[in-house]
Order: C-alpha cells, then sequence, then structure tokens
C-alpha cells in the first residue's frame, strides 16, 4: 500500500525537516495538503505531493450556484498547479446544506464538475470529492453519506470526477466500511484514516480494524495512496511507524 501523511496533523507538532526525513526513513511516500512553500523541499526529499486542495472552502462549496464562478476558477488553477508539481489529487467539497434538499445539491454539483471535468481529463488530474461527517466534525456538510457521492459521480461519468473515501468521516456515519468499499471501489480514488472516536491513532485503543479494511482495500485491486489525517495523542513519529506497520498489508 502506499502510503502519505497529512500535513496538518503534524503542523506545529514537528519541525518540518524532521517530519520529511522521518516520512521517507519510515517508507511514506509523500504528504498531503502541504504549505505551497514547502513543496519544492517535500519533492526534494524524493516525496511526492499526493493531493491539494481543489478549491475553498469546506462550508461554501459546489452545491451552491452562487460559488460556482469562483470554485470553477479556482479548479481550474489549481489544476495547473498539480500538472507542474506532479499532484495526482484535488481535494473538492460538496458545501453545507443549509436547507438544501440532497437531489437539489446534487444537480447543482453535477453542473459544475461537468464544466470542470475535460480539462481535469485533459491534464490527468483527478477531483476528489471528499465524504466528511455532520455529527462530529462539519455540521451540516452535504456530502455525509456515500450515497449521496455515488450519485454524484454516476452523473457527471468522468474518469476523473471521484470519491475520497474519508475511512474516520463513514465510520461516524455509516460504518459498514468494507461492504461499502468493496461495493463502491471503481469510484473511490483516494482514502482518509483516522481513529475513531478522537480521529488520534489507528491502533487497538479506537474501534475500527484497520488491518481487515486495507486488506479489503487491496483485494479490490486499489493502487492509489492510503493518506493516514490522524491526530496523534503521544510521540507523532512513533504514531506513523505504527499506522504504517498496520496498512502494509
Amino acid at each position: 500500500m502506499k502510503q502519505d501523511i497529512c500535513w496538518w496533523c503534524y503542523q506545529g507538532r514537528v519541525e518540518p525537516k524532521r517530519l520529511i526525513a522521518e516520512a521517507a526513513r519510515i517508507g511514506y511516500v509523500g504528504f498531503e495538503l502541504v504549505p505551497e512553500p514547502l513543496w519544492d523541499e517535500v519533492r526534494a526529499a524524493g516525496l511526492r505531493i499526493v493531493t491539494h486542495g481543489g478549491h475553498g472552502t469546506i462550508e461554501n462549496g459546489m452545491n451552491d450556484p452562487r460559488h460556482h464562478s469562483r470554485i470553477e476558477d479556482e479548479i481550474r488553477a489549481n489544476i495547473d498547479k498539480a500538472v507542474k508539481y506532479d499532484i495526482p489529487i484535488l481535494i473538492c467539497f460538496s458545501g453545507n446544506r443549509r436547507g438544501r434538499p440532497d437531489e437539489e445539491g446534487i444537480e447543482n454539483t453535477v453542473q459544475l464538475l461537468k464544466r470542470v471535468a475535460p480539462y481535469a481529463e485533459q491534464k490527468g488530474v483527478t477531483l476528489a470529492i471528499e465524504l466528511l461527517n455532520s455529527k462530529v466534525d462539519h455540521r451540516d456538510y452535504q456530502f455525509d453519506r456515500m450515497s449521496w457521492g455515488v450519485k454524484v459521480v454516476e452523473l457527471v461519468n468522468s474518469p476523473r470526477v471521484k470519491i475520497l473515501y474519508d475511512i474516520y468521516h463513514a465510520q461516524i456515519m455509516e460504518g459498514d466500511l468494507i461492504r461499502t468499499i468493496r461495493t463502491y471501489a471503481d469510484k473511490i480514488a483516494h482514502f482518509h484514516t483516522a481513529g475513531n472516536p478522537g480521529r488520534n491513532e489507528i491502533d487497538e485503543t479506537q474501534e475500527i480494524n484497520y488491518r481487515a479494511v486495507m486488506r479489503a482495500i487491496k483485494e479490490t485491486g486499489y493502487t492509489g495512496f492510503i493518506g493516514q489525517e490522524f491526530i496523534p495523542k503521544g510521540d507523532p513519529i512513533l504514531a506513523l511507524r505504527r499506522a504504517f506497520e498496520i496498512c502494509s498489508v
């Protein structure tokens, strides 16, 4: 399994040069959501920038036509950056409901993605819509259940529009992780991890059996990246080593 580290979880916890060096030493292949001033430093260490934000923000997303013009411009600009820095995935967000029915949110999101999908296809960059929980961390977020994102991906019908299946968020909202992964493997472009409850280490202190989940992912033929997005309670480097071992199936 190709594993990477979500930078924000360690920002302020580990000095950047040490984090980059330790990541390479452990066997991680790259980082996600790295501040742009550090991109060259990460790449100089032989590591990859795996994801970057497709647009801002989580709350004001693709489900609201009032933001479409801004988001389209941001996605196109970030696709160009992704090509320059060999970033395979841009993370995109549905936005909050604000009373909007699911079908209306789907229709609006599909409308925008159909406008940018041809450019993503041309440039070879994948737009991954992230599933987030609306129960604990992102109140009112619309893409909080897999069926919503699956419908969007089916209607856009582009090889460059997929889902970021965040295992932590999915566990909070629906559970049934392995069945869902097996059923919708062709619609998933990327995975994130974290322990539940608490979004901490993915070890035996939490409820998700990550070894079993990783085996199920591997059995689908998935060849993409697994992004470690947990916030360590203890030593960050020890936590990253342990997580790497757990997910090395």
